[in-house]
């Protein structure tokens, strides 16, 4: 991809500060509340967040600066790559060995067809309005997966499926989180930050019948996610070093 790096004015610009004036009951919050809302998304974990919400629109919000966003976002994405990569470890401490010969390659996961840096390298190359881009077509791409994988887990011939179906629980919150912040921030940085790839999962709505089908495909597709939410986070981190303004071999 061509080097396109934005101004620092862009990548800085802060959202318009939530009126003092309490809404009237039953009147849904302004545009510039629901920005506000969308920005505290990123700073209070996701269980938190929705006990302020209310109050946040009732009272002085102020509104948070980019780079302390971008700090949070990549706590996000952090988190929701540690969760893909415990649970990857959960499942594979009871996958049966015949799934290990004849699970999908990474090649047939269904956001391969997205271009993307492979290093941190390559990475640093790439302008933040494309670094913004990506993982937000990537972090949509798993909408619908995350949902398939929340409805298999509740049923997974697994002994820790109790466990697992509460950490995908989790992987969603998080995930529904971060795609809001990240909607708002790519709004600050121009309309290439805020392209999506489509890239849509054509898996069905089925992990399968049998015990080892389903293992093996819950499997695969939470290797799918453990890959792209590690390049979710890699690009995060990568943005936060540029809006610190930190040398490119400390990010």
């Amino acid at each position: 991809m061509a080097q396109r790096r934005t101004s620092g004015t862009n990548l800085f610009m802060t959202a318009p500060p939530i009126s003092r004036r309490k809404r009237k009951r039953g009147k849904k919050p302004k545009g510039h509340q629901t920005v506000a809302l969308q920005l505290l998304s990123l700073t209070l974990p996701p269980l938190i967040f929705s006990c302020f919400t209310v109050l946040c629109v009732v009272a002085m919000c102020r509104a948070v600066p980019i780079n302390e966003l971008l700090e949070r976002a990549s706590q996000h994405s952090d988190k929701l790559h540690s969760l893909s990569t415990t649970l990857t470890q959960e499942l594979d401490s009871h996958f049966p060995p015949i799934g290990r010969v004849i699970m999908p390659r990474p090649a047939m996961c269904h956001t391969s067809s997205l271009q993307t840096p492979i290093d941190k390298d390559q990475a640093l190359q790439v302008s933040e309005s494309d670094l913004m881009s990506l993982a937000r077509s990537l972090l949509q791409a798993w909408s619908d997966p995350l949902v398939l994988l929340s409805s298999s887990a509740s049923a997974l011939p697994h002994p820790a499926q109790s466990t697992i179906f509460n950490k995908i629980q989790e992987m969603q919150q998080y995930s529904k989180s971060l795609k809001d912040g990240l909607d708002v921030l790519s709004s600050k940085m121009g309309s290439s930050a805020q392209a999506i790839t489509s890239l849509p999962y054509r898996g069905g709505t089925s992990l399968g019948q049998d015990k080892i089908t389903k293992l093996i495909n819950f499997n695969f597709l939470l290797s799918c996610l453990r890959r792209d939410s590690h390049k979710i986070d890699s690009f995060l981190k990568v943005l936060r070093c540029r809006a610190a303004k930190m040398q490119p071999e400390m990010c």
